[in-house]
C-alpha cells in the first residue's frame, strides 16, 4: 500500500512540474493564434468573420446581461470584454499574491525586476513614437509593444529545462508581473470613455462590501465571484473597460485562510486516529466513513487561502480554454492585401517588442546594478539576461489585447498591421531568445 501511494505522489508531482512550466499552454496557444491566420486567408474566412460578429444573449424579458447601452455584445466583443475579465482576474490575483508573499514582496527583492520592467515599457513605446508619431491615426497604438505574457515566456524559458538557474525564471516572472501593471494602468487610463459616474459609484459600494466582508473572515469564493459578476457587468455600463473589474475584485479576494495549518493538522490527525476501520475490504463505504471524509475534505478547503484556491482553480480554464479561444479570435492577420499588409504599425509594433524590449530591459538592468540599486542575482550574468531581455519582447496576449482596443473595427488595416507586428515580433524575440540562452547556459545547473 505505501509503495502505491508513494507512486501515485510522484506521479502527481511529476505531472504538477510539467504543467507549471506552461509548455502545453503556451503551445495550445500558438497553435490556435496559426489556425486563426489560416483561417483568416481561406474559403473559410467569411463564416469565421461571421461567427465572430454574432450577438450573444443571456436575456430576461427585456434585459439582456450581454449588452451596454441599446449594444448588445458580439462573440468577439464577449471573448474580449467577458472571457478576457477572468484572464485579468487572475493576473490580479497573482500581482496580489507576488506583493505578500512573492518576488515583490519587499524592495529589495522588488527593485531589479522593477527597473527592468520600466525600462521595458518605455523604450518599446519610444521606439513606435519614432516610426509612428502619436499625432497619426497609428499613434493610437504605442502601448501595443509594453507588455510581456507571462505564460508564453516562460514556456520557452522552460524549454531549457534545468539547465535555467532560478533566478533567471523568478527576474522574469517578476518584471512580467510588473509589465502586466503597466498594461493595466495603461488600459484603465486610455481606453475608457463616456465615463458614466453612478455605475462607478455602486461598483466601488459593492467593492467595499467584499472588502469588509472578506476581513471578517469569510471565504466563500462562491460568493465573491456572484458579486463580481454583477461588478463586471456595472463597469460594462460604466464606460470604464470591463476587464478592469477583473483586477480590483482580486484584490479583495482573501488572501488568508479560515483554519491555521496547525490547527488543520491537528484535526486531521484526530479524525485518522478515529476513522471506523472495516475487517472487510468493501467497495462500499460506510455512513460513518463518509462522515469523516467529508470532515477531512471541509477542513482541507478552509486551509487553502480563497485567493490561492482561486488561482489554482481558474488556472486550466484560462490557459487551456479562454486565452487559446481569445488567440483565435484576434489573431486572424489577412495577408491577401499586399499593398497594405506591412506598413509603419508593423514596423513599429515588431521593433518595439523585439529592440525596444532587448534594449530596454538589458540596459535599465544595467544601470541598476552599476549604480549599485541592486546586486547581480546568483546563477544571473550579463549573457543570460540578454536572453530573458529577448524573451520579455514575447507580448502575445495583452499586446493583442491592447491592439483591439487602439484600432478595433473602425480602423481594419492598422489593425491588421499591429497584429501582423505583433505575431512577428513575438515569434522572433522568443526564437533568437531561446536560441541565446541555449548557448549562453551551463549544460548541467545544479
Amino acid at each position: 500500500m505505501e509503495k502505491v501511494l508513494n507512486s501515485i505522489i510522484k506521479n502527481i508531482r511529476t505531472i504538477r512540474y510539467f504543467a507549471s512550466m506552461n509548455i502545453v499552454a503556451s503551445a495550445l496557444l500558438f497553435i490556435a493564434a496559426m489556425l486563426a491566420a489560416v483561417i483568416a486567408n481561406s474559403p473559410w474566412a467569411p463564416m469565421y468573420q461571421e461567427f465572430l460578429f454574432q450577438q450573444v444573449h443571456f436575456q430576461i424579458g427585456d434585459f439582456n446581461f450581454f449588452s451596454h447601452g441599446d449594444h448588445t455584445l458580439t462573440v468577439l466583443e464577449f471573448i474580449n470584454d467577458g472571457l478576457m475579465t477572468l484572464f485579468f482576474f487572475t493576473v490580479g490575483l497573482e500581482i496580489k499574491r507576488e506583493l505578500l508573499v512573492g518576488e515583490l514582496s519587499s524592495l529589495r527583492k522588488a527593485i531589479l525586476p522593477f527597473i527592468a520592467a520600466c525600462g521595458g515599457m518605455i523604450f518599446p513605446v519610444l521606439i513606435y513614437i519614432l516610426i509612428s508619431p502619436p499625432g497619426s491615426e497609428a499613434g493610437h497604438g504605442l502601448a501595443i509593444p509594453m507588455a510581456t505574457d507571462i505564460a508564453f515566456s516562460l514556456g520557452v524559458l522552460s524549454l531549457l529545462g534545468k539547465r535555467v538557474p532560478l533566478s533567471l525564471k523568478i527576474f522574469l516572472t517578476a518584471f512580467a508581473v510588473v509589465d502586466d501593471i503597466g498594461g493595466i494602468m495603461v488600459i484603465a487610463t486610455f481606453y475608457s470613455s463616456h465615463v458614466t459616474l453612478h455605475y462607478l459609484l455602486w461598483a466601488a459600494l459593492l467593492f467595499l462590501v467584499l472588502y469588509f466582508i472578506g476581513n471578517r473572515g469569510a471565504t466563500n469564493k462562491t460568493f465573491f465571484l456572484f458579486v463580481g459578476l454583477i461588478i463586471w457587468y456595472l463597469f460594462l455600463q460604466s464606460g470604464i473597460h470591463s476587464t478592469i473589474s477583473g483586477v480590483i475584485l482580486a484584490f479583495v479576494i482573501p488572501a488568508k485562510p479560515r483554519l491555521k495549518v496547525g490547527k488543520y493538522i491537528e484535526r486531521i490527525r484526530h479524525t485518522i486516529n478515529s476513522f471506523p476501520i472495516s475487517d472487510k475490504d468493501d467497495i462500499v463505504l460506510t455512513n460513518k466513513q463518509i462522515e469523516k471524509l467529508k470532515r477531512v475534505e471541509s477542513a482541507s478547503d478552509r486551509v487553502i487561502s480563497p485567493l490561492q484556491s482561486l488561482e489554482d482553480n481558474l488556472h486550466i480554464a484560462v490557459n487551456y480554454v479562454i486565452l487559446p479561444l481569445f488567440a483565435f479570435a484576434n489573431a486572424g492577420v489577412v495577408f491577401s492585401n499586399h499593398g497594405q499588409l506591412i506598413g509603419d504599425v508593423t514596423i513599429a509594433v515588431a521593433l518595439g517588442l523585439l529592440i525596444g524590449k532587448l534594449f530596454g530591459i538589458f540596459s535599465f538592468t544595467w544601470l541598476a546594478i552599476k549604480l549599485k540599486f541592486a546586486t547581480m542575482p546568483r546563477g544571473m550574468n550579463w549573457r543570460n539576461i540578454v536572453g530573458v531581455a529577448l524573451l520579455g519582447g514575447i507580448g502575445f496576449t495583452v499586446s493583442l489585447f491592447i491592439t483591439n482596443l487602439s484600432f478595433g473595427e473602425t480602423q481594419p488595416v492598422l489593425l491588421n498591421q499591429a497584429k501582423l507586428g505583433v505575431l512577428a515580433g513575438t515569434v522572433i524575440a522568443g526564437l533568437l531568445g531561446y536560441i541565446i540562452l541555449y548557448f549562453v547556459l551551463p549544460r548541467h545547473n545544479k
